[in-house]
């Protein structure tokens, strides 16, 4: 997968990755021609061209925490320089029960032809991650600060909890927990919507000890009794339905037949705390089993709004999270106390150049990484209010997204490119028609986002006044990996830019030879950092197998990246997702960029199907602008777009009108389903009820031979 013009650095040589930032620091903060490309400053005009670098207003960077590539590359080379002394200083910004041996910071070995794999980070330390997120900012005087506010699935349905409040109904669930016998190394699984009872509920199985794996309210029975059985919960937590715009979802149904799926598997959970979500579903309408399952309402509440914190080794697990395996086995990444503490409240600080006076809101759901890391911890960490929403971007209609950031002057606003081409396709005026002037900061999570969508979200959303911060990091690394600092450097469209402090990105070749320079290849990371998962649960092995042994001395992300001749990432999606067409290896973030890129194209997803002479043939599925017919000139001209952008061995095969895709809940593509239809392998489609629109896979069938 390297390409041909990258080089293999000398033995020694000082790496060259970084030196193009401190040339970028003499852009002037006027817009004009940089070497050839077309530079726009922030807040000044609009992002046109493909190539634009977007730089820093002075008035943006003269407040940012990070306000140049000098002071970047000065904290970024003392974070790989000394590791320990970086990381040690911010960690003391914590409160620790017991210090840590300061002589081993960190221990480490990535290298399985060394022994086993093993990452170690301020082992010894005693904390407690709900400590310093809830009672430590209360401590410093801000208990009457909104850590939460919460926006229901109706326009008008709202709620908020001060840092006091919030540490009262943690610490009473928390009693509740310790009266079941739950405790240090217990597990539990959450299997609730985003009402505040969500976050609580995680932060009380932080505060003693317990670990929490909350799976996502939208996996069907059979994937929630997967993990149950592999996990061996003391008690599940759920509600009795929730409603996602006008359709009502009867989780406790859903747990209720997960629970009988996991006791034939030898599992038996023998008790089902269930929340009553008034809005959605009465508790007299209620499936229910008097000796296993709880209200919330009926015993929490009778519980002592204080709670003593358990201490535990930085080391110790805080949480299991399930993410889907290329065997069909969920993968439970493991992820410990404090290095994870240290590394989210950190990654969230400077990413989102973070202030005490922002409103944060991230629309992920604690479902997933993203609502673990920037939703619960990282926010309240930094002792930031932090919004929590339902409901779904686009009810009661399209505008509902900056209908709430109005309403809260919401000002750090991280999102999906997916919600964002979604919200694209749906015209500005649903944009327009609200103020938006409280934002200040964008953010991109996710997959690649395709520049004419960044250019989009930011002319359109952010008025071309706010930077956006295009995270990279998976539920693996905790954590931002690759992101641009607001303020810090010039952007370009669709680019992650650079690492965070700590995180060396290396490319290789097949071989596992380093590339310097520009090249393209396979994304790997150099040396652990503190946010790094530990494991597999249960299965270190897979473990092993799967991130370090295909490049050994390395962590393996899975994903492939392109440098440019400035250094800036480029993130071209999974490897899996690369298809060989005669040879040439295209990622689908490409293909998909390319087709977005046409005016009448609002969304696009690829995948690649067996070709008798190419070996794979390129599959493209086509969203188009609202009220854009299907024709054959049309599809000629998409086919065209691609060949003209990437060249003619990466034109589609194959354009499949679709009226929408197959998406979970929270906005991810199932690209397997697409996979499947491709192939007309349509008896082999599998689970779709994780999808927020089933449908959308008989309409895609119906347009097969279109």
């Amino acid at each position: 997968m390297g390409t041909a013009n990258g080089q293999q650095p000398a033995e020694g040589a000082p790496s060259d990755k970084l030196r193009h930032v401190e040339s970028m620091s003499e852009l002037p903060s006027g817009a004009g021609k940089i070497s050839g490309i077309n530079a726009v400053v922030l807040g000044e005009s609009l992002a046109a061209e493909e190539n634009d670098l977007i730089v820093p207003s002075p008035e943006f960077s003269a407040s940012a925490l990070v306000s140049s590539p000098k002071q970047y590359r000065e904290m970024y080379e003392r974070s790989i320089k000394d590791p320990a002394g970086f990381w040690s200083e911010i960690a003391e910004t914590f409160y620790w029960k017991e210090k840590w041996n300061p002589a081993e910071v960190c221990s480490e070995n990535l290298d399985v032809t060394k022994g086993p794999v093993q990452i170690n980070w301020f082992k010894g330390g005693k904390t407690n991650i709900c400590y310093n997120a809830v009672d430590r900012n209360i401590e410093s005087g801000n208990g009457d600060k909104v850590a939460m506010y919460w926006e229901g699935n109706e326009p008008g349905q709202d709620g908020k909890l001060t840092y006091s409040e919030l540490l009262e109904k943690v610490c009473q669930l928390a009693n509740y927990l310790k009266s079941l016998g739950v405790g240090k190394g217990d597990a539990v699984i959450i299997y609730l919507p985003m009402l505040l009872e969500l976050p609580i509920a995680m932060l009380a199985c932080a505060r003693i000890g317990a670990v929490h794996s909350v799976v996502f309210a939208g996996f069907s029975a059979d994937s929630l009794a997967q993990r149950i059985v592999d996990c061996k919960p003391k008690l599940v937590i759920t509600c009795n339905a929730v409603k996602r715009g006008v359709k009502p979802i009867f989780l406790k149904d859903i747990v209720d037949a997960a629970l009988v799926e996991s006791e034939k598997n030898g599992v038996s959970v023998g008790l089902c705390l269930t929340y009553e979500n008034q809005s959605a579903m009465k508790r007299e309408n209620t499936k229910w089993q008097a000796e296993r399952d709880v209200w919330w309402q009926d015993v929490v509440t009778k519980f002592p709004t204080k709670c003593d914190v358990e201490w535990v080794d930085a080391e110790d697990p805080l949480f299991l999270l399930y993410t889907s395996g290329s065997t069909g086995k969920p993968k439970g990444v493991l992820h410990t106390s404090g290095g994870y503490m240290v590394y989210t409240a950190t990654t969230f600080k400077y990413a989102f150049d973070y202030k005490p006076t922002d409103i944060y809101w991230c629309t992920a759901d604690c479902g997933w990484i993203t609502g673990h890391s920037y939703v619960t911890y990282g926010p309240l960490l930094n002792g930031a209010t932090v919004l929590v929403f339902e409901g779904t971007p686009n009810y009661p209609d399209s505008g509902r997204c900056w209908d709430i950031v109005d309403k809260y002057n919401v000002t750090i606003f991280y999102t999906a490119p997916t919600l964002v081409r979604s919200l694209m396709r749906d015209g500005t005026e649903y944009v327009t028609r609200y103020s938006r002037k409280s934002l200040r900061v964008l953010g991109s999570v996710g997959e690649p986002i395709n520049p004419s969508a960044w250019r989009w979200f930011y002319n359109t959303v952010g008025d071309s006044r706010c930077p956006i911060s295009d995270t990279w990091w998976q539920t693996e690394t905790g954590g931002f990996m690759i992101t641009p600092l607001p303020g810090a450097w010039p952007q370009k469209p669709g680019s992650a830019t650079f690492p965070f402090f700590g995180v060396q990105p290396v490319i290789v070749d097949e071989k596992g030879q380093e590339i310097e320079g520009e090249c393209s290849g396979y994304l790997c990371i150099k040396k652990s950092w503190p946010g790094a998962f530990r494991t597999l649960y249960g299965d270190h092995e897979r473990y092993e197998t799967t991130y370090f042994k295909p490049f050994a001395g390395y962590y393996f992300t899975g994903d492939g990246c392109s440098r440019d001749k400035d250094g800036y990432h480029w993130l071209t999606g999974r490897v899996d997702d690369v298809i060989n067409v005669s040879g040439h290896r295209i990622g689908t973030a490409e293909v998909e960029s390319a087709l977005v890129s046409h005016p009448q194209c609002a969304e696009a997803a690829v995948v690649g199907v067996e070709h008798e002479v190419k070996g794979q043939g390129i599959y493209a599925f086509v969203t188009l602008v609202d009220g854009v017919p299907y024709s054959e000139e049309l599809r000629k001209s998409l086919i065209m777009t691609v060949r003209n952008q990437i060249g003619a061995f990466a034109a589609p095969d194959k354009i499949h009108w679709a009226p929408g895709l197959p998406k979970t809940r929270s906005g991810k593509i199932m690209r397997r389903i697409l996979r499947k239809i491709a192939a007309r392998q349509l008896d082999e489609l599998g689970d779709i009820s994780t999808l927020a629109e089933p449908a959308v896979v008989d309409q895609l069938i119906s347009l097969s031979n279109c």
